[in-house]
């Protein structure tokens, strides 16, 4: 299976659209006096938004930037738990789905995201530098 431009193409527009996402969750967490509100209202105390936060920031930028695979498999991982958490919290607590969509949404396009990269790990590069280095051309 090679690198079809479909592949690469999913991929960065369900990436580009959940780092966005994940960003502007970041800055809200930090910023946003209504947000703080409502983590206090999930029970959760003030510094965790804090860190929750930097790591939101630090995530996304594992994905965008070119690091090895195992780190972006950890931000992946840190992400699912962050967004399913963030479900099992809205839940627990009775909102309904003007609250938890949100997360719910964007799991979808952690979903996407994943699944795209998980596809792009598993193809061959067709041409230019491959994994270990070496260049590789289409016919080799």
């Amino acid at each position: 299976m090679s690198r079809s431009k479909g592949t690469v193409t999913g991929f960065w527009i369900a990436t580009a659209l959940f780092c966005l996402q994940m960003g502007f969750t970041a800055y809200a967490e930090l910023r946003l006096p209504q947000v703080a509100a409502a983590f206090t209202h999930l029970g959760f105390p003030a510094y965790f938004r804090v860190e929750l936060s930097w790591a939101k920031l630090f995530g996304v930028a594992l994905l965008l930037a070119p690091v090895p695979a195992r780190l972006k498999e950890w931000a992946y991982a840190g992400f699912a738990i962050d967004l399913g958490s963030a479900l099992i919290a809205h839940l627990a607590v009775g909102d309904g789905p003007q609250a938890w969509g949100w997360a719910a949404g964007t799991l979808v396009l952690w979903g996407l995201s994943y699944f795209f990269w998980r596809r792009l790990q598993a193809a061959p590069a067709t041409g230019g530098i491959g994994a270990a280095g070496r260049i590789s051309s289409p016919a080799s």
